[in-house]
């Protein structure tokens, strides 16, 4: 599988990327540290603890990562889920927090796939 391939397979903005990166090495490189980026897990244990400040930060974070990865689906729902969590008041929606969940997994899932 081609670094192109995974963005497709991801329904990613690989043009986007590739214009901004200029290779795949560099490409390849980003998408195996975004494994180790704790974003994702940090909001489901803020929001677990209703710490809303926190779990915004971590949202936050995950869409500027998500933007700049070109994951245009993660970084739409992380942008929601971010909107969300604005006020730091109030929990958001199931669904919010459900959009980046899928986002983020089929992303994790398609990069440890292209990894073995």
């Amino acid at each position: 599988m081609t670094v192109e391939q995974v963005y497709k397979n991801m329904d990613s903005d690989y043009a986007s990327v590739k214009d901004r990166l200029q290779n795949d090495a560099l490409i390849e490189k980003f998408l195996i540290k975004f494994l180790a980026d704790e974003s994702y897990a940090n909001i489901l244990k803020n929001l677990e603890a209703q710490n809303l400040e926190e779990a915004f930060r971590a949202a936050h974070t995950l869409k500027g990562v998500a933007q700049n990865m070109g994951f245009d689906n993660l970084a739409e729902s992380s942008s929601i889920l971010t909107e969300a969590l604005r006020s730091r008041k109030v929990m958001p929606y199931a669904e919010q927090i459900e959009g980046v969940c899928e986002d983020y997994n089929k992303i994790r899932e398609t990069i440890t796939e292209y990894k073995k």
